[in-house]
């Protein structure tokens, strides 16, 4: 077989994509382009290019115009999330609420204002379409309410899986089967492409916080949508006209950040993994959620006071997000789902004994040691309710993590 006709692996994917032209240029780096405007003496042309814009969302081939419709480093982490995810395009935004936002904004200029969604959400997601600051509606319900919920002016089925911060799953090939002609909008931020393609089940939208994983350090903020190249024409001139851009080094660190993202995701899901089933046969833990797919996520419920352990971490982090090559321990109820009634917070798993731990790459041992000790003394009461066995879990590619003992 031609080489060149050879599909490439996912992990040379995501240290070549966005940068095949960078030795033609002479570079080895990918460049940061910080222009906020372009020159041309050419204004015909450019008027010509920026009505094709305004009218329909193309960016061209020629030289950029302006910021805000477009920008060369953003491009390139653009064409390299969309290799990873699968799908023909994507398109960045200043944050993870802010591409949701331009989704939303995008279904309910087409007229198409209803959205049903599955919880949990993320807290900001959930309080976004809670509140209907857009101008949106929103029907709650589960995975199996989906098909019954949709009406004539449905735009958008969203839903979250592995879910923020529960781990909740749900089957995608089910769901978008349920949701016949309105599109399945998937917040793939926990399962990273690494572990999961939703496109690959039918989903036409695909929804990163790119702060988190796909970034990786702590140190950028971050959007994406990955779509279909039609739906990438709408969201460009939304955010054209909202002002929600990507900072160019902003792109510029996101890409550099896929480059190592399997590793991280594998080595920290071994990690997390090992840890899942420790705290899984420990008294003071009470229950413990870990996806089928793996990550490096774990949520679990304790018998004792949750904010004794936020407090009494010294190694893990006691901070919102996650993703990064660090572990970080937070309280839901208290922080990432304070925002949503505590009804409905509960109702969707939410409990208030809830912690929710982004294992980062340290040893387990040393973290293990670490949530030894702020879990305390076990508990008289304390008592372990039935886990399922844990798995190894395995990529989207199919290649096993590394083992626990590898990932140190």
């Amino acid at each position: 077989m031609d080489d060149t006709l050879r599909p490439r692996a996912f992990a040379t994917e995501a240290v070549h994509a966005g940068r095949e032209d960078l030795a033609a240029l002479g570079l080895h780096a990918a460049p940061i382009d910080l222009s906020t405007t372009y020159p041309s003496a050419d204004s015909r042309a450019e008027a010509a290019r920026v009505d094709l814009f305004a009218a329909h969302g193309v960016v061209d081939d020629g030289p950029p115009v302006y910021g805000r419709l477009g920008n060369p480093t953003v491009a390139r982490f653009e064409t390299a999330l969309a290799r990873l995810e699968g799908t023909d395009t994507a398109v960045a935004f200043a944050s993870g609420m802010a591409a949701l936002t331009a989704v939303l904004l995008v279904r309910i200029a087409a007229g198409l204002r209803h959205v049903v969604a599955v919880r949990p959400l993320y807290g900001c997601s959930d309080h976004l379409l809670t509140a209907g600051a857009l101008g949106s509606e929103v029907t709650w319900t589960g995975p199996a309410g989906v098909a019954e919920a949709i009406r004539p002016g449905t735009g958008l089925v969203m839903v979250e899986s592995p879910a923020n911060p529960t781990l909740a799953e749900v089957e995608l090939r089910a769901l978008v089967h349920a949701c016949g002609s309105v599109p399945l909008l998937v917040d793939n931020t926990f399962a990273t492409p690494v572990l999961q393609r939703p496109l690959e089940s039918g989903a036409r939208l695909v929804l990163h916080s790119a702060t988190k994983y796909l970034g990786g350090h702590g140190d950028v903020l971050g959007g994406v949508v990955a779509c279909d190249e039609l739906f990438a024409r709408e969201l460009r001139k939304v955010r054209f006209a909202t002002g929600g851009v990507l900072h160019p080094l902003a792109g510029y660190l996101l890409l550099r950040g896929l480059a190592t993202l399997p590793v991280r995701v594998r080595a920290a899901s071994a990690t997390a993994a090992e840890l899942a089933r420790r705290l899984a046969a420990d008294p003071r833990v009470t229950r413990v959620h870990y996806p089928r797919i793996g990550g490096a996520m774990i949520a679990f419920e304790i018998a004792g006071d949750p904010h004794a352990v936020i407090a009494g971490v010294d190694l893990v982090t006691p901070a919102v997000s996650l993703g990064s090559v660090d572990s970080l321990i937070q309280h839901p109820a208290s922080i990432s789902h304070r925002v949503v009634a505590a009804g409905d917070r509960r109702a969707a798993g939410v409990d208030d004994k809830l912690l929710r731990l982004s294992v980062g790459l340290e040893d387990v041992e040393d973290l293990w040691a670490d949530l030894d000790r702020a879990l305390g003394t076990p508990s008289p009461g304390g008592h372990l309710s039935a886990v399922p066995p844990l798995r190894t879990p395995r990529t989207a590619t199919g290649t096993p993590p590394l083992s626990p003992r590898a990932a140190r």
